[in-house]
């Protein structure tokens, strides 16, 4: 009986979709929505300084910023802070209300230069990041699109905007976007 009931359980769970999600270090928790995808790379909101020293502390080695300076969020000097952690810092600044695939792949180009270089993507709430983290992550990882899905909506539901920067994207690259659990439903606006 145990046996049977043990079996069901398994062939239960393995039809279930299992996020790619890692736990993330303690230190690193506090940062908004930090997700970490694997040991070389994670995304998250933006990190205040001492996140940052936390970020340098669990040897990571590159900061990608993708949201402007001025956001009423970001970080006076962010660049300068990371440099001093011993850090490679970069910035493309995505306007969240038009992304371009060049924007895209100025960050992936970065990606692609140093592989093993353990990177922290991030924007302001992780919203960018995380479709940024999707697109390359199925592009350049061969992650599959729904597991890359599942851990985007962990974070955020892409609006109609980001849904379609995200479709052309993958146009570009010759891969389809949906998969069986796959929702590309926008959100409703808010009033």
């Amino acid at each position: 009986m145990k046996t049977r009931v043990l079996s069901a359980l398994l062939l239960a769970l393995a039809g279930q979709s299992v996020l790619a999600v890692e736990e993330a270090p303690s230190a690193l928790q506090e940062i908004t929505n930090f997700r970490q995808y694997s040991e070389v790379f994670a995304s998250s909101g933006q990190p205040t300084e001492a996140q940052l020293q936390a970020v340098a502390d669990e040897s990571f080695e590159r900061v990608v910023y993708i949201a402007f300076t001025n956001n009423q969020n970001a970080l006076p000097d962010e660049d300068q802070i990371v440099k001093r952690l011993g850090m490679e810092y970069m910035q493309v600044p995505v306007d969240f209300s038009n992304p371009l695939p060049d924007d895209f792949y100025a960050f992936a180009d970065s990606m692609q230069r140093n592989t093993d270089k353990k990177t922290l993507l991030h924007c302001q709430v992780n919203a960018r990041a995380t479709a940024f983290s999707f697109l390359y992550r199925v592009l350049f990882e061969d992650v599959p699109v729904e597991e890359a899905k599942a851990d985007m909506n962990t974070v955020w539901q892409p609006n109609e905007v980001w849904r379609d920067f995200i479709f052309e994207v993958m146009a570009e690259n010759e891969r389809d976007p949906n998969c069986e659990t796959c929702d590309w439903t926008p959100p409703p606006t808010r009033q």
